[in-house]
């Protein structure tokens, strides 16, 4: 199930001492739990929906992407992830070590 197709981030692990920090590149607004990432939507307003002709265009609808440090009692370390907030509600539900796991962020 984890990770979705369309995510195309690749994710390095890098070691600082007990910490270990996974982020996504800087210009990929993609979750990597749930593979959650931007998407484009209109923008309209009621005056546009009242009339045919007016349009207010596109916009990009961001991912609520937060970056939390996580303590995994099974590794004893600290973890710094940067994931969406339905990501962390996952991780809540599942268990963190579990869906880390399962997405391939641990081992």
């Amino acid at each position: 199930m984890f990770p979705h197709k369309w995510c195309s981030v690749k994710v390095r692990a890098i070691a600082f001492g007990d910490n270990v920090s996974y982020h996504p590149p800087a210009m990929a607004n993609v979750c990597l739990i749930t593979g959650k990432q931007s998407r484009v939507g209109g923008g309209y307003s009621n005056r546009t929906r009242a009339t045919k002709f007016n349009p207010t265009g596109k916009r990009r609808r961001k991912v609520n992407m937060q970056k939390k440090t996580l303590f995994i009692p099974e590794l004893g370390k600290k973890i710094t992830v940067t994931v969406s907030t339905k990501g962390l509600k996952t991780m809540k539900k599942r268990g963190a070590y579990k869906t880390l796991k399962e997405a391939g962020l641990v081992r």
